[in-house]
């Protein structure tokens, strides 16, 4: 099989499932606990806490762990507000743990905008600039598109939120450990990420909240997390996704060289075989992040034809994949209808060689063909 959905979800990374085992199996103590036994699981939080934090440019007060990208998301926002009038500003691409967050708050009085983009996916930041004011309470931006890759002004946009004493949120699922980031730089105060985007393990990810930002808590009970999300720690988890993030970050560059030449070679095997495509988003977005909408053919279509060729890719996002409609990321950017209805999206990651690559584009024409 050839797996080339990787913005759906990474293969665990090696070294961080033998980082696991240990805190499965022998040290399984629950670091909560005061005796000798706890010290070992809750001196390895701390350390994994340190090592995330120093992938980001942050402090390792600033780090809490969650779930996962979409409890980082609902907390960043539901944990910010003060009230049920409040004045929140996303963006129409975001992912749906934004998007339907901000649509439940809409439904108890929350006075939500959804800014547009361009052709690209990008929000410019005079469009932000259009609709903020001293009133808005909250600004969440997502760092790199989850379906097109594209990677949005981050800085300049927390910028004008500042400027106007808002907040600034950005869901940076799609983007941790695959792009350089340093909150610091970035100006941000909330940064949400996911540990199996970046070859950690599922259910764990992190919040980043800067030192002096009021949020509260979502998730009640104990005192774990310093009292501000409570549960008992996934030790394994969090070690596995500490390790995964530092080796990662550790091979950036040349991951990333690697996965634009992948990405260049599809693209260029397409086109030497005349297929009428249209390549969406950013080019200088997420490393690897390849959607393309083609023409004469659904989406679904090619998904369903290329796994019964053991290739593994997605029409877009895997939260939404029980719907065949256009998604709301092809439509905010225009994509015309008579490509749109043919999107998908093939995600290259670490894994994935350039003869992939060439097999998928061979793929996918070979079933243009039989089909014409």
């Amino acid at each position: 099989m050839i797996y080339a959905d990787n913005a759906a979800t990474t293969r665990l990374d090696i070294d961080a499932l033998h980082a696991m085992l240990p805190w499965l199996q022998e040290e399984f103590g629950n670091p909560s606990q005061p005796y000798s036994f706890a010290q070992a699981p809750r001196k390895v939080i701390s350390d994994s806490r340190e090592l995330i934090a120093s992938c980001i440019g942050a402090n390792a007060d600033e780090i809490y762990f969650t779930s996962g990208g979409t409890e980082s998301d609902n907390w960043a926002i539901l944990g910010t507000l003060d009230n049920a009038k409040a004045h929140i500003i996303t963006s129409k691409i975001e992912h749906h743990a934004i998007l339907n967050t901000c649509k439940y708050l809409e439904d108890c009085g929350a006075n939500i905008t959804y800014l547009d983009v361009d052709s690209t996916g990008i929000v410019l930041p005079k469009m932000l600039l259009n609709q903020i004011s001293h009133k808005t309470n909250l600004v969440s931006i997502m760092f790199a598109n989850n379906e097109i890759g594209t990677i949005e002004p981050i800085s300049e946009l927390a910028s004008i939120a500042h400027e106007n004493h808002s907040i600034f949120h950005t869901d940076a699922v799609q983007a941790v450990g695959h792009v350089p980031i340093n909150v610091n730089s970035l100006n941000v105060d909330l940064l949400s990420a996911s540990a199996h985007k970046f070859n950690g393990p599922k259910g764990i990810g992190f919040l980043y909240i800067r030192r002096g930002i009021k949020i509260k808590p979502i998730v009640h009970g104990g005192k774990q997390e310093r009292r501000m999300r409570a549960g008992t720690e996934n030790v394994a988890a969090i070690v596995g996704m500490a390790t995964a993030l530092k080796k990662n970050c550790d091979n950036l560059f040349a991951i990333s060289q690697n996965l634009r030449t992948i990405k260049d070679i599809f693209l260029n095997t397409l086109e030497r075989n005349k297929v009428d495509f249209i390549c969406n988003g950013d080019p200088l977005g997420i490393p690897g992040n390849t959607s393309i909408s083609v023409r004469g053919i659904s989406g679904e279509t090619l998904l369903h034809r290329l796994d019964l060729k053991k290739i593994a890719i997605s029409t877009g996002s895997a939260c939404d994949s029980g719907s065949t409609q256009i998604s709301h990321v092809i439509k905010a950017i225009g994509v015309p209808n008579e490509y749109a209805e043919g999107t998908v999206r093939i995600s290259f990651g670490s894994n994935n060689t350039i003869d992939d690559a060439i097999k998928i584009a061979e793929a996918i024409v070979d079933v243009l063909r039989k089909r014409n």
